[in-house]
């Protein structure tokens, strides 16, 4: 499956820059991640929710559209966190991350309207420090780099460039 989502995830969003924006929720010391099948250096990568800017959309209506997409959560956006630039091979996304908490809903994986029935979303998970640190770095997030506990997240400010690659 892998191969096939990675490919979905290139065709879908290679070769140009996407604006993403994405939610970080913690909640009893754990931070709430999506699998994405295909996305990251391995087979899969865990992510907050979060997803693609839509045009007309400002970031907060676009982030609650993807939470509640992704997760089934109503959420209320805090304050802005940080921005990540990822650059690989054939993906290029500016991230903007927003500290983000619950105020509704249940709990359960949804979808990603954009991939329409080729999927990459296939699990989701609240992690506590002892789950991200046994999770390989390569699954996770690059915001992971560094952190050991969730909490830390959140002490992230500015401008980041986890990743970048020289595309080829």
């Amino acid at each position: 499956m892998a191969a096939n989502a990675r490919e979905s995830v290139n065709q879908k969003f290679g070769g140009k820059v996407r604006v993403r924006v994405g939610g970080i929720l913690i909640e009893d010391n754990k931070i709430l991640l999506l699998k994405h099948e295909g996305v990251g250096k391995m087979e899969y990568l865990w992510s907050p929710p979060g997803g693609g800017m839509e045009f007309g959309e400002n970031a907060e209506e676009n982030l609650k559209r993807e939470f509640l997409e992704e997760t089934g959560l109503n959420i209320r956006v805090d304050e802005m966190l940080f921005m990540n630039e990822f650059i690989n091979y054939k993906i290029h996304a500016i991230e903007l991350f927003f500290k983000v908490k619950k105020t509704g809903g249940i709990l359960k994986l949804g979808n990603d309207p954009e991939m329409g029935n080729q999927q990459i979303l296939s699990d989701l998970a609240f992690f506590d420090e002892k789950k991200l640190k046994n999770t390989e770095n390569d699954y996770l997030h690059n915001m992971f780099i560094g952190i050991n506990k969730p909490q830390e997240v959140l002490n992230l400010k500015g401008y980041f460039k986890f990743v970048n690659n020289s595309i080829k």
